[in-house]
């Protein structure tokens, strides 16, 4: 016969001992070495809230004489947290069971039908169960905290509708819009080049996008399809590269301009200081020795201002 050496810890909650010796029993039929901790009262539960999690699964018989029905199932969960939580009842109390199962507990089982095998089955699976729902949730929490806490603006998209479906805390500030006033509105309500497509092909593009003010930005535009809520979806963040487009024109403009200068300083400024190169030197063919030596000293200015010109000149062309 199977017997599973794994270490178990459970709670039992059940004020009728005769109940809680067969279920003792079962327990021990399939597991080793269980540790079982029986308790009579939901007031025992309550004192002894602070060891809770140290255990694998809660059973809880529905009726206790300090407490019982929904007040008893809500408050047990509040304690048990992360611990699956099954309900044992009787058939009298089966509907009860399925109600019990809506406010969270995690399986029923019924006393009359109790066995060995059964309850072994049970154990295993719900803290299995259990273990797989709190990654999902744990999943969930992490997909929320990168979707609210992520800096950059992000849209979640009906992929056929192009209705928005949800928006970060980062795609309020940047539009200036509330989110209750971008849900279920259509995308090219900021979105507004003449034509908005999502293909399999592209994921990035760059866009013109319209805040609540009216105020054009420039946006890069990084998309991908998901599944939102069991439909198809398109999730979209966006990068606001407004700055950085007004920062590459300024930096255009400012070249376009240092060339015009340098253009200036190599045609127009050069060309008198090129006649005055040629006086020059006709005036120095004459015999006076005064006029030489003062067009000697104005011929060396000249030249120190050609070489002062050719050199912002190359420093604007190098830029």
């Amino acid at each position: 016969m199977f017997v599973d050496e794994r270490k178990y810890n459970i709670i039992v909650i059940e004020d009728n001992f005769g109940d809680f010796f067969l279920l003792e029993e079962y327990v021990s039929e399939k597991i080793k070495n269980p540790t079982i901790k029986h308790l009579e009262r939901f007031s025992e539960l309550n004192d002894f809230k602070d060891e809770v999690g140290q255990y694998d699964i809660i059973f809880l018989d529905l009726s206790l004489p300090d407490k019982s029905g929904s007040e008893l199932v809500e408050s047990v969960l509040k304690i048990a947290k992360n611990i699956p939580v099954v309900v044992l009842t009787g058939y009298s109390d089966f509907s009860f069971a399925l109600k019990a199962i809506a406010l969270g507990a995690s399986d029923y089982l019924l006393k009359d039908e109790l066995n060995s095998v059964t309850l072994y089955k049970s154990i295993v699976y719900n803290i299995e169960r259990f273990k797989n729902i709190i990654k999902i949730k744990e999943s969930e929490q992490l997909y929320n905290d990168l979707f609210e806490l992520s800096p950059q603006p992000i849209f979640v998209i009906d992929a056929a509708t192009l209705q928005i479906l949800d928006v970060n805390q980062a795609c309020e500030k940047l539009y200036e819009f509330k989110k209750e006033e971008l849900l279920n509105q259509s995308i090219t309500t900021i979105f507004k080049d003449e034509e908005t497509i999502f293909d399999n092909h592209q994921t990035i593009i760059t866009q013109t996008h319209q805040k609540k003010n009216k105020e054009k930005i420039i946006s890069e535009v990084k998309y991908n399809k998901i599944i939102h809520n069991n439909k198809e979806a398109i999730i979209i963040v966006s990068n606001d590269i407004t700055k950085s487009i007004e920062h590459l024109n300024e930096i255009e403009s400012q070249n376009t301009k240092l060339k015009d200068i340098a253009w200036i300083q190599s045609h127009i400024v050069r060309a008198p200081l090129t006649n005055i190169l040629g006086l020059i030197q006709l005036i120095n063919e004459t015999e006076s020795v005064k006029d030489k030596e003062l067009l000697l000293h104005l011929n060396q200015s000249v030249q120190e201002l050609d070489n002062s010109i050719n050199e912002i000149v190359n420093k604007t062309h190098a830029m």
